[in-house]
C-alpha cells in the first residue's frame, strides 16, 4: 500500500475516533455520536473540495495581477 493512502487511512481512524470520542462525552449517546463521527468527515470533505477551489482561484487571480 502506497504511504499516501496508508496516511490517508490511518488519518481517518484518528478524526473519526475523536469525532465519536468528543461527542459521546458530550452527548452521552453511542447513536448521536457515531451519526456525528460519520457525518461530520463528510461535510469536511466536501467544504476541504471547494477550500481548495478558492484557493487555487485566488493563486491564478495573483498570477494574474503579478504578470
Amino acid at each position: 500500500m502506497p504511504t499516501d493512502l496508508a496516511k490517508t487511512f490511518t488519518y481517518l481512524s484518528l478524526h473519526l475516533t475523536i469525532g465519536f470520542s468528543v461527542a459521546y462525552v458530550m452527548t452521552g449517546s453511542v447513536a448521536l455520536a457515531g451519526g456525528i463521527a460519520i457525518v461530520e468527515p463528510c461535510i469536511n470533505a466536501v467544504a476541504f473540495f471547494f477550500h481548495e477551489k478558492a484557493w487555487k482561484r485566488a493563486g491564478a487571480g495573483r498570477r494574474l495581477l503579478a504578470a
